[in-house]
């Protein structure tokens, strides 16, 4: 799990942007972004205009500079909480990384950088996002609100009434606040900002519900469309058992037939082909019953097993797959092999679908034995499935594509259905691997070297 974050670029961007709030003050300051001129401009000739100029420029220099810092905490609270599936996090990070950013800042910097009334409403509005959201706002969504939310809690800091209380308690936000009280501006510099606030408070409040409601509408969406996929293929999946089933029919006839010709001749040539009839009848019979009744289950090597997958997958494919097969392939192993076939070929097309478009694309079919269990697997070399997917990978639909699609959830049933296992092994940016353990009560060693 460390090691997997410490690969996610996701998690040093946001870090990136913390680091960059820390060190805001020293390249974006008072000086630098005009600030000072129009603070001179103040003192030499004052006025309401230049008032509202320095208190305008102020706080958008107060927001351009906390900004990176606090949604860096934002994103990276979020980003660790669906890693660790620690919810609590995504609230914990922000809390506990915005203060420390203020101290570093203070640590360093002659000008002390206030952390207020401002500071704190931004972390209660993180908590309430969280809260109210229950995983419904994307982090990119809540960034946006947050922004909104920033530049409106800003204008309380050049509110004059409110100075007691925390807000302003910067030494340039004190001074263009007793400036408004010398000039008799200070009730109007504080209506103006309170109006300010509500607007972009207001537009927050509106964007959250907006894009919530969005969310929620895009998701019922996918639903319904996994919903019809499901009943089409459930439907088809009825017909198809039903075609199956009338297949016993001809089987039996051809089977019949066959025992009257072996009756009617002593030919060792016609008795040597009708035994290659049976024997082919028979196989398709048992092939019959393994799609009818998933709890079917015969005994077949492993050679014989991976040459009915390339049948049914690789043989037809444009894509070239590699082949790790450790386990010799004389292994016996007991399986319903339509289905298990089925679900290792669930397995490729996924791989597939991962590594589609890369140069170097390479998905590989894997076995190996360990304690006496038989491992299947299929391994790609593509993106690799993030913590947050891999809670969502098992659900009915989900699908990281363009299109919703069946999930796994066929490959887990068919998996419990041979008491075996099925395990992930995932890196960003290097690739995954799905593995199928058969417990040893599946596996039989007969006429090998080994046990």
């Amino acid at each position: 799990m460390n090691r997997q974050l410490l690969h996610s670029k996701s998690i040093w961007i946001y870090i990136t942007l913390i680091l960059i709030g820390v060190t805001m003050p020293i390249w974006l300051n008072v000086e630098s972004s005009g600030l000072a001129s129009l603070l001179q401009q103040l003192r030499d000739e004052p006025s309401g205009s230049t008032l509202m100029m320095v208190a305008f420029a102020l706080v958008m220099l107060n927001t351009v500079r906390a900004l990176p810092h606090y949604l860096g905490a934002l994103l990276l609270g979020d980003e660790l909480g669906v890693h660790l599936d620690k919810s609590w996090l995504k609230v914990a990070v922000p809390l506990l990384i915005i203060p420390l950013v203020y101290g570093i800042i203070n640590g360093y910097n002659t000008l002390n950088y206030h952390f207020g009334g401002p500071a704190l409403l931004i972390l209660l509005s993180i908590a309430v996002l969280h809260l109210l959201g229950k995983g419904r706002l994307r982090p990119v969504f809540k960034s946006i609100v947050l922004g909104q939310l920033l530049l409106g809690f800003q204008w309380l800091d050049v509110v004059l009434f409110l100075s007691p209380f925390g807000f302003g308690g910067g030494p340039v936000s004190t001074e263009v606040k007793q400036t408004a009280e010398q000039l008799g501006f200070g009730s109007t510099l504080s209506f103006y900002s309170l109006v300010f606030c509500g607007i972009f408070i207001m537009n927050a409040l509106i964007l959250a519900i907006y894009l919530t409601v969005s969310e929620q509408k895009w998701k019922m969406r996918q639903d319904l469309h996994r919903a019809r996929h499901d009943v089409a293929e459930s439907r088809s999946g009825r017909e198809a058992l039903h075609l199956v089933h009338d297949l016993k029919t001809p089987l039996s006839l051809m089977e019949g037939l066959n025992s009257l010709i072996e009756l009617k001749t002593e030919d060792p040539e016609i008795l040597r082909y009708t035994k290659k009839i049976s024997s082919s009848i028979q196989s398709t019979s048992d092939m019959v019953s393994e799609i009818l009744y998933h709890e079917k289950k015969n005994w077949c090597t492993m050679k014989s097993f991976i040459e009915y997958v390339r049948a049914n997958k690789l043989s037809d494919s444009a894509t070239i797959y590699q082949f790790d097969l450790q386990a010799d392939e004389e292994i016996e192993i007991h399986i319903n092999k339509i289905r298990m076939t089925r679900a290792l070929v669930n397995l490729i097309d996924n791989a597939s679908d991962a590594v589609e478009g890369q140069t170097d694309a390479t998905v590989t079919i894997c076995s190996k034995i360990s304690d006496n269990e038989l491992f299947l697997g299929v391994q790609d070399n593509g993106q690799g499935i993030t913590e947050e997917n891999k809670q969502k990978i098992w659900k009915a639909g989900f699908s990281t594509k363009s299109h919703p699609g069946v999930g796994l959830t066929f490959v887990q049933n068919v998996v419990k259905e041979h008491d075996a296992t099925l395990s992930i092994e995932s890196v960003d940016g290097e690739g995954t691997t799905f593995w199928i353990h058969l417990p040893k009560e599946r596996v039989r060693y007969e006429n090998l070297n080994y046990r």
